[in-house]
């Protein structure tokens, strides 16, 4: 009975050394944030951590309706539109090199990256 407790101690202590890292990818333009995602995963992959993903999440879209003038003419009215284009790159097993590497990795500006560690 003491050896099975010991082995289920062992096994979490285990589980909970090993890092797991979500990354939120964000961009506006869905090919930066595809070059983005998989400069990620090569990195990543590079240095021997498993990645899961990257999973596509429903893109937001901001709409604004404006008048064209300023004072008259209500019926005339533009419409304008903001996607924001998302994913989600699990990394499981990763290593301080793999850590490292994420850091400094340079990625295209208009991409927004945060990065949670569990």
């Amino acid at each position: 009975m003491t050896e099975a407790a010991t082995t289920k101690k062992t096994a979490k202590a285990t589980k909970d050394a090993v890092a797991r890292i979500r990354i939120k990818i964000r961009a506006y333009d869905h090919k930066i944030i595809d070059q983005a995602t998989r400069t990620i995963i090569e990195t990543a992959e590079r240095t021997g951590a498993s990645v899961i993903g990257p999973v596509p999440l429903p893109t937001e879209k901001r709409k604004w309706t404006v008048n064209r003038s300023t004072f008259v003419y209500k019926n005339a009215r533009e419409q304008f539109e903001m996607r924001i284009h998302k994913r989600i790159v699990d990394i499981v097993e990763a290593s301080a090199k793999t850590i490292d590497a994420l850091t400094s990795l340079n990625l295209p500006s208009g991409v927004d990256v945060e990065i949670k560690m569990s």
